[in-house]
């Protein structure tokens, strides 16, 4: 077993809010010290916010759990400053097989395009992920950000008010009380938040049950995604086959609905289902056993009062498709600008609102996907299994079959498509980047585009006049003028001109593309400014 596991990273430590005569008010206490939760409280340190994170654990998480990072999540992790190492320690992979029986039908490519800073996936234990994120903490604590990580501080109870939130907190000295002028919970699928505040998900629950097994073995299988249908070694159900660093192998395997889960994670049950996929004379070692159900749910709200859901605490998707952990960071990246923007004033407090727009809108596309990966991969009728079949069949032979496969849609990052934050489009360019789109990355000679738009405001002119600097609202917003005059920002001429001759984009924050026209019209870029920091 890794020795992660057993290392405190956030021991506990006395605090002075224990001490102090009254509650001690913070700006923003996060729930949760998973890869969201600190994905949250990063983001916002470096924004200045003093942020406290408060855990009942001070370890890593147990076993591997979410181990596919997607590229958008990498983008967002190069901004909080924790992509290096995630890159450099994580498996990089692109390409996907496909089987059916025992033989391939097809395999698929997901950046068949170059022109990206970062892969289309990465595989990672989230134990690993969980390290770096803390280990940033550390380096931003000695730059002396405003951020502080309590471990074993269970949250017992909380107390909303309009003004602030008070919580009562647990320690292994006793409890005592704290105030925050605002809340984010990230204390996953159970969340005691959700249920000390009476709320709840709706939702579908499947019938079904996985076995995860993260296994240590030497192998020569490549890194790529191995999905089967109807696998000789598994009969009438399906497998998943994922490399990850240190030799460790994450297997999922099918197993029905009516079944014994304690039974089933017995290492004398487990390892006869391993040896026959993995082949008897294959020597492994077994790291972490688990059994899921599916589960596609979301709270109806993900903001109540100044209470602020995000990650799992807020919605659940099935493992298909890698959408749990990639979404929770989507939240955060949505989230944090938003908040600052409220705390310091230029935005009003309805700003928050469109968080709750924008990612329950997420929520419901990862919902919709991974609802149609389930009923595809776990037909629960005998004419379901049988079109899905003839499905895989065709997709053997012809193109056209081959994008109804459904072994899990992998994550990709929302257009949010109807934002109030949005301003029309005025610009006959690449669907990719319309308003409400996530921008996507262009190589710019020897940099990135990306790396220059974060955490900011920016005003994106391609071959198009404007001014240097725009004051609006308290906003300011500089520009970032490019040419796409000469071979090497062909990626960006396809991805934000088309055939235009000139571009100006109004880029958020978070990456997001908030208005886009033809040319710069002062008026019209003042007028999506206010608009995108809900003041329109």
């Amino acid at each position: 077993m890794n020795k992660i596991f057993e290392q405190p990273l956030y021991a506990y430590a006395r605090s002075p809010d224990q001490d102090a005569p009254a509650p001690v008010r913070h700006q923003v206490i996060v729930i949760g010290a998973g890869p969201v939760g600190l994905a949250a409280a990063i983001d916002l340190a470096q924004q200045g916010v003093e942020v406290v994170v408060l855990d009942d654990n001070d370890k890593v998480s147990f076993g591997s759990r979410a181990i596919c990072f997607a590229q958008r999540t990498l983008e967002i992790a190069d901004r909080l400053g924790c992509a290096r190492p995630m890159v450099g320690k994580g498996v990089l992979w692109n390409t996907g097989k496909v089987f059916f029986d025992d033989r391939k039908v097809y395999e698929f490519n997901l950046q068949p395009d170059e022109g990206y800073a970062h892969p289309a996936f990465i595989n990672l234990q989230q134990y690993y992920f969980e390290q770096f994120m803390v280990e940033r903490v550390r380096a931003l604590q000695a730059q002396g950000a405003p951020i502080e990580i309590r471990g074993r501080n269970k949250v017992e109870a909380i107390g909303t008010h309009d003004d602030h939130v008070k919580l009562e907190v647990e320690t292994p000295e006793g409890s005592y009380t704290v105030e925050a002028d605002w809340l984010i919970a990230c204390d996953g699928a159970n969340s005691p938040t959700r249920r000390m505040l009476g709320l709840d998900f709706v939702g579908r629950v499947f019938e079904d049950n996985f076995l995860i097994a993260d296994v240590i073995m030497e192998a020569d299988f490549p890194s790529e995604r191995w999905f089967w249908f109807d696998p000789p070694f598994n009969r009438g159900q399906s497998a998943l086959l994922h490399k990850q660093p240190d030799n460790v192998w994450r297997i999922d395997l099918q197993l029905g609905w009516d079944i014994d889960k304690e039974r089933e994670k017995r290492p004398e049950n487990v390892i006869p289902r391993l040896k026959a996929m993995l082949g008897e004379d294959v020597q492994f070692e077994l790291e972490w056993v688990s059994i899921y159900t599916f589960q596609c749910r979301r709270m109806e709200k993900f903001r109540h009062g100044r209470v602020i859901f995000a990650g799992d605490s807020a919605h659940q998707v099935s493992p298909f498709g890698a959408r749990g952990a990639n979404s929770g960071l989507q939240d955060t990246d949505n989230l944090c600008w938003k908040l600052k923007m409220v705390l310091d004033g230029p935005a009003p407090d309805g700003l928050l609102d469109s968080y709750d727009v924008e990612r329950t809108h997420g929520a419901d596309e990862n919902i919709l996907n991974s609802t149609r990966s389930t009923d595809f991969i776990t037909p629960k009728s005998e004419m379901s299994r049988i079109l899905r079949d003839a499905v895989l069949d065709l997709s053997e032979h012809y193109d056209f079959a081959r994008p109804l496969v459904n072994s899990g849609r992998l994550s990709v990052p929302c257009t949010y498509d109807g934002s109030p934050l949005n301003s029309a489009d005025a610009l006959d360019g690449p669907a990719e980047t319309r308003p409400g789109s996530p921008c996507p990355d262009a190589p710019l000679g020897d940099e990135f585009l990306l790396p220059k738009l974060a955490g900011k405001f920016t005003l994106l002119t391609i071959d198009a006049d404007a001014p240097d600097m725009i004051e609006e609202e308290g906003v300011t917003v500089e520009r970032l003028a490019l040419s796409v005059k000469d071979d090497r920002t062909l990626a960006l001429k396809r991805r934000y001109m088309g055939d235009a001759e000139g571009a100006v984009y109004l880029i958020r924050p978070d990456q997001h593309v908030a208005a886009r026209r033809d040319s710069y019209e002062d008026n019209a870029f003042r007028h999506a400014i206010r608009r995108a920091i809900g003041k329109e």
